[in-house]
């Protein structure tokens, strides 16, 4: 009868100024202590650097991370005083969802290099410029055969 579940969902933004290196430092570091915490792990993504709303410790971007876990809700606290503690993060925010579980994704960059890399004509057809619709404001049916002798010639 429940089909649904609860689980967590935390997003948190670093400085946009640290290494890719760093960034997969931290969201290890996370993941692990979440783990250590008794939390379980659903699913963790870095949404990349992304511009924010408004200016945050003297920051215009950041670097948003997405992590869904699962748990009694006690390390939560933990978590996030781990998050507050720590200067390369910005922001966080955690918020309690109900629904089904949600399915571990492979990372962005993985799937589009392997993509790339078994389709070589995808870069190549992104390229392309494709034709833009035109801005015909007539009714239809009124000047057909006016289009009609417009294409012809």
């Amino acid at each position: 009868m429940n089909d649904q579940q609860s689980y967590y969902e935390t997003m948190y933004i670093l400085r946009p100024d640290i290494a890719e290196d760093e960034v997969t430092n931290h969201i290890d570091k996370y993941n692990k202590l979440l783990e250590e915490f008794g939390g379980t792990i659903l699913d963790s993504q870095m949404r990349g650097k992304r511009r924010l709303a408004y200016q945050i410790a003297k920051h215009r971007e950041g670097i948003y991370v997405q992590l869904s876990h699962q748990g009694d809700g006690q390390h939560i606290f933990k978590i996030e005083k781990a998050m507050r503690l720590s200067e390369d993060v910005i922001r966080y925010m955690t918020v309690k969802q109900e629904g089904p579980l949600p399915t571990p994704r492979p990372s962005n960059k993985s799937t589009s290099q392997s993509e790339n890399k078994d389709n070589p004509e995808a870069k190549v057809e992104s390229k392309e410029k494709k034709p833009v619709a035109s801005a015909d404001t007539s009714t239809p049916g009124k000047d057909d055969a006016k289009t009609k002798e417009n294409e012809e010639s």
